[in-house]
């Protein structure tokens, strides 16, 4: 990894984007401005000398070579290409085009690597972790982890117990959260093992910029995403009990409200198996059938992505009408594999999430190849003090929250604000995390006629199938569009960018990824339009409930 030198940063222009030509100037005018909000994050195009990183410099002459009128045209030709393919996002209440920036993200194959060890590693320990968490417990009987923060964590589900799966993978997808710091270094901000959503985003991200761009493509190396859905189907599949010859595979989702509805339309399509909803089930003897024009077809593997909560109304939500009645006892019986499994929110919980380096050194005997965000632990009475004496200076998170919601940024927040925040975590110190603020890389990132640093993350997928773990060369990149934000949540404007990872020069493997061959793809089916997520996952579900329950009413009345 490169590693930005101690030089002072110019005022305007880098130098290499000034030699490179009087358009590339221009698009990149200012772009290192000391007095730019953040001016200490690390830059993933630009070295602190001006110089342009190894990774980009390809990259960086093509842009040199375009005019800023052919990149706004280009631009405007993403926003046409998303509407057609039907990957829209509603925010404040307008349908708009997902927000997909022009300039990709590069990560080389030596970093790649790194983060592909870290995270394989990471997913490996959770599972370990959870088959102890609903068995024998013996991490907590060791005294490595206190009973209590188990107990207390609020996706932790006795009736989860004994449901023993057939090849041993709970996690059978799993999104984690990366960032880098002011440093250059990669640190996991927080783990995803229920429903991790955005894979549809980071495979049409491409499909769109190779016909946009087919061009860019042509100088690099660039691993392949879009046989995403065949390691899951094959994950899918190794799930099923070693009995099923044949396993019979379905995607079940809450319904066309869902935001991530796209996502789940997508993946079945790709897969080539059945995308359902809950009343397309039904459970007899411990088994879970399928109604089809057909007749009744036995399930084996159900991919779910409704939460637990709604998932089953005889062990969860008894007024749920988005689940199947009896599913859990059916799984208990082996009669059938949930994917991912009940119960995995104890191994996502952002407290434990603090506890992870334990949880690795217990499981491996491995020291985390990639660390943490540094993380206070509220319900720690030393550590909530120190927090308490520096809410002005850190973000708080509440344990469990999501999609950016209910984060308290302390640097941003009035001294009310602050007051109204103390009050909520003595009160309930189980619920809250902090941390620093994290100055997230930036990338430059298309603005109006110029580029502009932003802040972004990623989010790597993985998927288990019980052998090995295969990690989506990439991932999704979200970007912060507002100047100065470090929230890059769809939810509160952000955007994303497609994720290069290039492939290792001696690699035969990793073939180029052909741009004119993508760009004269056959179009895909038409889709349903993406209904953003302007609701947590759990918000919408709880909607959709309400609004099946109303229509289950209105017949009743009939």
């Amino acid at each position: 990894m490169e590693r930005p030198t101690t030089a002072a940063r110019p005022k305007r222009t880098p130098s290499r984007a000034r030699d490179t030509g009087p358009d590339l100037g221009q698009l990149f005018d200012g772009y290192l401005d000391p007095r730019r909000p953040h001016a200490d994050a690390y830059d993933e195009m630009f070295a602190a000398d001006t110089s342009v990183r190894s990774a980009y410099r390809r990259l960086h002459e093509q842009l040199g070579a375009s005019q800023p009128g052919d990149l706004t045209a280009r631009s405007e030709a993403l926003d046409r290409a998303l509407v057609d393919q039907g990957i829209t996002f509603s925010l404040s209440g307008q349908e708009r085009p997902f927000p997909l920036d022009l300039v990709p993200r590069v990560i080389t194959a030596a970093e790649w690597a790194r983060l592909e060890k870290g995270i394989v590693q990471r997913v490996r320990a959770l599972e370990m972790f959870l088959a102890d968490v609903y068995g024998d417990q013996q991490i907590i009987r060791d005294g490595v982890l206190p009973k209590r923060l188990i107990t207390s964590c609020e996706h932790f589900h006795r009736s989860a117990a004994g449901v023993l799966p057939p090849n041993g993978v709970r996690i059978h997808v799993s999104g984690i959260d990366v960032v880098r710091d002011e440093e250059g270094i990669f640190r996991v901000l927080e783990d995803n093992l229920r429903s991790p959503s955005g894979v549809s985003y980071v495979m049409e991200n491409r499909r769109t910029m190779a016909r946009v761009f087919p061009d860019l493509f042509a100088k690099h190396r660039v691993r392949a995403v879009g046989d995403y859905a065949v390691h899951l189907l094959r994950s899918l599949r190794a799930a099923a009990a070693a009995n099923v010859a044949d396993p019979n595979v379905v995607v079940l989702t809450p319904g066309v409200h869902n935001s991530a509805y796209f996502e789940h339309s997508l993946l079945a399509r790709q897969m080539g198996v059945e995308l359902v909803e809950g009343r397309d089930l039904f459970c007899r003897d411990n088994v879970i059938y399928l109604r089809t024009t057909e007749g009744e077809r036995q399930v084996d593997v159900i991919y779910r992505r409704i939460d637990d909560e709604f998932l089953d109304p005889v062990q969860f939500r008894p007024n749920s009408v988005l689940g199947v009645a009896g599913l859990l006892n059916a799984a208990r019986a082996g009669n059938v594999v949930i994917a991912n499994a009940v119960g995995n929110g104890v191994g996502d919980d952002k407290l434990v999430y603090t506890y992870l380096p334990e949880i690795l050194r217990y499981y491996l005997g491995e020291t985390p190849l990639l660390p943490n965000v540094d993380t206070f632990r509220c319900w720690l009475p030393d550590e909530q003090e120190q927090v308490l004496d520096r809410l002005a200076e850190l973000v708080v998170k509440p344990v469990e929250g999501s999609g950016g919601y209910g984060i308290v940024f302390g640097p941003n927040s009035s001294a009310k604000e602050l007051a109204a925040l103390r009050k909520r975590v003595r009160a309930h110190p189980r619920g809250w995390i902090a941390q620093p603020v994290v100055q997230l890389s930036t990338v430059p990132t298309k603005i109006g006629q110029r580029l502009k640093p932003r802040h972004v993350d990623l989010r790597p997928f993985a998927v288990n199938d019980g052998k090995s773990v295969f990690v989506l060369p990439g991932g999704l990149t979200r970007v912060a569009l507002p100047e100065g934000s470090l929230v890059v949540n769809s939810s509160q404007g952000g955007g994303s960018k497609d994720t290069w990872v290039l492939a290792a020069r001696s690699s035969t493997a990793d073939e180029e990824l052909s741009g004119v061959g993508l760009a004269g793809a056959a179009p895909r089916d038409e889709i349903a339009p993406e209904q953003g997520p302007e609701l947590t996952s759990a918000q919408q579900q709880q909607q959709q409930q309400q609004q099946r329950g109303e229509v289950t009413d209105a017949r009743t009345q009939r």
